[in-house]
């Protein structure tokens, strides 16, 4: 158990995840296996995730996702817009993550950041990989619910 001065210390992040939907099927991306290159607090190496990353200082939530998504994936968004919220933690870390959602957006996926990410794909909603990594399944749950915020 942590003492109170370790948690205390611990700080809350803000990232998104960006949900990008073609038809019937969804972006998802395979993350690096080794925890150093997967890049997230979070954990998740070895996991099929959303495109998406940490908040920036200034940033509003669609400039950091229309700024994460052409970073990882070569993608402009045309139209993205805020769908859910959802309060991710872990023994490593905690998130708040911000869940975004666009059928509006220009290009096909490339591997822009292969140590991160090691290949994009589509994914029909109703048969989505396994593992999913947490975040991005909590906002295809919530997206799938309709609602914008659950425990």
């Amino acid at each position: 158990m942590e003492n109170n001065f370790e948690i205390k210390n611990k700080k809350v992040g803000v990232g998104f995840g960006v949900f990008l939907k073609k038809g019937n099927k969804i972006l998802l991306g395979k993350r690096h296996i080794d925890p150093k290159k997967a890049d997230s607090e979070l954990h998740g190496e070895g996991t099929w995730t959303m495109p998406g990353g940490k908040l920036e200082y200034g940033e509003t939530f669609e400039e950091g996702a229309a700024r994460e998504v052409f970073e990882e994936t070569g993608i402009t968004l045309k139209k993205v817009k805020v769908i859910c919220i959802n309060n991710d933690k872990n023994e490593y870390a905690h998130f708040v993550t911000i869940g975004l959602f666009s059928e509006d957006f220009r290009g096909e996926p490339k591997v822009m950041e292969p140590d991160e990410i090691t290949e994009w794909r589509w994914f029909d909603l109703n048969n989505l990989l396994s593992p999913l990594y947490f975040p991005s399944a909590k906002i295809v749950e919530n997206y799938n619910k309709g609602e914008f915020y659950f425990k």
